[in-house]
């Protein structure tokens, strides 16, 4: 049978989208909001945007802790997202079958719904044992962001980053220049090593002639 690739067309076009040929640094920025204003600043100077990308380096995950789970809170949560489950199922009954529709069936259906939502979340909080008994919120973000731009227009993108700050420009021309120098020192390989000199041995010293 015929391989056949495991990925769809639709991710292949996205991950080509965010793609550049001979991707060069317009600047490099700690906050994603003033690589957010350079990229701005091109678009109005009609900049071609549509080669430039701005990518985040340096990934971390950052967690707030937003308080302590009990079983009261997972209850009362249970609770309140099950009444609001069944309200909406009773509201369905009603649109569609009004005639037999009654606020005890509604309140009924209501009932149930709290009680379900109750029992899946105390069963739920009892299979995690305890294991993780506070809430909290997770966000990734990038400690630096990078402004990259096609080749054909990095020379045109500078010049405009240029008149936009020129203090930054200045720092980011410099730190460009100390990256590239580093990367070279980093590829280039030693000519040779000096090979360590032999020393002159010692000549062994001549027997001694018969004393007359």
């Amino acid at each position: 049978m015929a391989g056949m690739s495991s990925t769809s067309p639709g991710l292949s076009a996205a991950r080509a989208n965010l793609q550049l040929q001979y991707p060069m640094s317009l600047g490099t920025y700690e906050r994603y909001e003033d690589a957010q204003r350079a990229v701005d600043y091109l678009a109005d100077h009609e900049f071609p945007v549509e080669n430039v990308l701005i990518v985040g380096t340096d990934l971390k995950q950052l967690e707030r802790v937003t308080g302590r789970i009990t079983r009261g809170r997972i209850a009362l949560g249970g609770l309140m997202s099950g009444a609001w489950l069944g309200a909406f199922v009773a509201m369905v009954f009603m649109l569609f079958d009004s005639a037999n529709s009654t606020p005890a069936m509604m309140l009924s259906t209501i009932l149930f719904g709290a009680v379900f939502g109750l029992v899946w979340a105390l069963i739920g909080y009892a299979m995690t044992r305890g294991r993780r008994d506070f809430a909290s919120v997770t966000q990734v973000v990038a400690t630096r962001y990078e402004v990259l731009v096609e080749h054909r227009f990095v020379q045109q993108g500078r010049d405009l980053l240029t008149e936009m700050d020129p203090m930054a420009a200045a720092q980011a021309q410099v730190a460009r220049a100390r990256a590239e120098a580093e990367a070279a020192q980093a590829q280039a390989q030693p000519q040779g090593q000096s090979q360590p000199q032999a020393q002159p041995q010692s000549r062994p010293e001549e027997p001694a002639g018969p004393q007359a």
